[in-house]
């Protein structure tokens, strides 16, 4: 199927400067920007903006609640169902593609290539990984049950048990690796700063992810679990919310990505009582809430890659286009929304999604009006999504 869109400008998700349409796209790719082209449908902007479809780096289809004892409970055909829900909902806000850092599996991954369930392109890590009490080990220090799915997290202790899990992920189809290193708002028994792993334990993920030509995403909040992270193989530092200027720039030596997730921070300052957010969660929340911004801010003083996350659970999902809104406000629209197009196309090794260009995947969002000018557009209602050529 051939299409085109017509009466547009374009953001190419690199350059600050709008070029004129139309869109061509053939075979799900885009062949032409600009130009004359006899397609099978035409789709009238009417002055609208063509930009490349959003990617939400940091996403959780199994994140259907913010307790996670409660979402290794329950059984995985519940949790996949309900997360189907969540990425359609996702898919027509404009992302279309999601990396999800904690959970997801290859069948889920397989209804989706097969066109079950409508969803953004998939790229999983399956269960991240965490030692006995960090920040995926979901028990409070007076309770002894056991979080027996894993949907999300695993507790996994030692270099040799940390291996045979990267390997297992890897065979079970996983996109990266994650791994907490450090203390959580969610997770109740750690202190938010502590570094988590060792030296040891980090170097053998890393180590078997490279094997694989992979790489490593970390939780991590503090300079000492960053540096901890990064002088270990870690190529995706997510959250990073208490980053120092010293340490933003031990991440650029070393070119490792930064992925804020400004959106869930500021979700659960306005709407924890409502999810039901523990009070020490609370807590810890508040250490990070103001300290997102200003880590953005140093982190691209330094040289950083900065990309957009969400890491929204349960009911703050619809928080997501949100998030775009926060960036916008720490960086400006042109900046912001390379963040969430090209270079968080070049964090997931894909350079040929997240960009309007001759020869990328035709992944497409189209908005009205201007978003550099009346940035409000990118998360007002109005909006077409296009998949691999294909009005969603």
């Amino acid at each position: 199927m051939s299409l085109s869109i017509v009466n547009a400008v374009v953001f190419d998700g690199e350059s600050g400067d709008l070029v004129e349409g139309p869109v061509h796209v053939e075979n799900g790719r885009i062949v032409d920007i600009g130009g004359s082209f006899t397609a099978d449908r035409v789709i009238d902007a009417r002055g609208g903006t063509v930009l490349p479809g959003l990617i939400d780096a940091h996403f959780h289809a199994y994140g259907t609640s913010l307790d996670m004892l409660a979402i290794d409970g329950r059984p995985l055909s519940y949790v996949a169902l309900a997360g189907a829900r969540r990425l359609a909902a996702t898919l027509a806000r404009g992302f279309t593609t999601v990396r999800d850092v904690a959970g997801g599996d290859a069948g889920l991954a397989k209804a989706i290539d097969e066109g079950l369930i409508p969803s953004p392109r998939y790229l999983y890590t399956g269960a991240a990984l965490s030692q006995t009490g960090g920040h995926g080990d979901p028990r409070g220090v007076d309770s002894d049950v056991c979080g027996c799915h894993g949907h999300m997290t695993e507790v996994v202790d030692g270099v040799d048990a940390l291996r045979a899990a990267v390997r297992d992920r890897f065979r079970q189809g996983a996109h990266a690796i994650k791994v907490m290193t450090s203390g959580g708002v969610m997770s109740l028994s750690d202190p938010i700063r502590v570094p988590q792993y060792s030296a040891e334990e980090i170097r053998a993920v890393t180590d078997e992810a490279g094997r694989r030509n992979s790489y490593v995403a970390a939780h991590a909040y503090s300079p000492e679990a960053i540096h901890h992270s990064v002088t270990n193989g870690v190529r995706s530092i997510e959250h990073g919310n208490l980053l120092d200027a010293e340490t933003a720039a031990l991440m650029a030596e070393h070119g490792a990505f930064l992925v804020p997730t400004l959106a869930t921070y500021d979700a659960l300052s306005r709407r924890g009582k409502e999810v039901g957010l523990a009070p020490v969660s609370a807590e810890k929340n508040l250490e990070v809430l103001d300290a997102g911004a200003k880590a953005v801010e140093l982190a691209r003083a330094a040289g950083v890659r900065v990309g957009f996350g969400t890491d929204l659970m349960g009911a703050l999902e619809e928080e997501q286009l949100h998030g775009i809104r926060l960036q916008v406000e720490v960086d400006g629209p042109v900046t912001a929304l390379r963040s969430a197009t090209s270079v968080n196309a070049d964090l997931i090794g894909r350079p040929d999604l997240g960009r309007v260009k001759v020869g990328c995947v035709a992944d497409l969002l189209l908005i009205d009006g201007n978003p550099l000018e009346n940035p409000a557009t990118l998360w007002g209602r109005d909006r077409t999504v296009i998949q691999a050529g294909m009005p969603v």
